[in-house]
Order: C-alpha cells, then structure tokens, then sequence
C-alpha cells in the first residue's frame, strides 16, 4: 500500500484483519484508517479503486497463480471497542469521583 500514490489515502490506513474465503477466490480486508468520517470514505474508495493493481501485486509478491479478489471494509468492530473502552473509562472516573465525595470527611452538622 505504500506504493500507492493517491492523495486520497493521506489517513495513514492499516490493515487490522483479513478473512479470505475457503476457495481463496475472495479476500476480506478490514481496515482502520485515521481522519474524519469523509476522509474514511475517501480512503476506502482509492483502495477499492486500486484493488485490481494490488491484486496484480499480490500475485507476483507471493508468487500466486491466481491471487484472491480483495475486498475493502472500514473495521466497524475497532470502532465499537473503542466506544466500549470510552464508556468504561468514563465509568471508572464517575467511580472515582463518587468515591473521593464519600471519603471525604464530612463537617458536623450543628442545629
């Protein structure tokens, strides 16, 4: 992906699983790429637009006969771990707070 020249994938993509089918005709690729929503897209567009050279790239690299045909995914389940990470973190400073308000020592109350 290096070789790739377009301008498209400024988003540093990275490649965080692949699943290929029993026959090995077709590769899922699972990406995560840094940027806005729209630069995401962006980026998964150039790559399905380049899939047939990296395809081509594949086949000579790996000295295939017939190379898989690669299919490019934003990796929804990164997405969904983070915002679970998030959540815990925010429960783990909402604790945190709740935890010094009840060690911390309480004035007398006087009537």
């Amino acid at each position: 992906m290096r070789e790739l020249n377009d301008p498209r994938l400024a988003g540093m993509p990275s490649i965080t699983r692949v699943k290929v089918s029993p026959d090995l005709s077709i590769a899922d690729v699972y990406m995560t790429i840094m940027g806005t929503p729209g630069q995401q897209n962006a980026a998964i567009n150039a790559l399905r637009h380049s899939a047939g050279m990296l395809r081509l790239k594949l086949t000579k690299q790996m000295t295939l006969r017939v190379a898989p045909f690669l299919k490019f995914h934003i990796d929804e389940n990164l997405k969904k771990e983070m915002a679970v990470l998030q959540l815990l973190q925010q429960v783990r400073e909402e604790a945190e707070q709740a935890g010094k308000s009840l060690d911390a020592p309480q004035s007398p109350v006087t009537d």
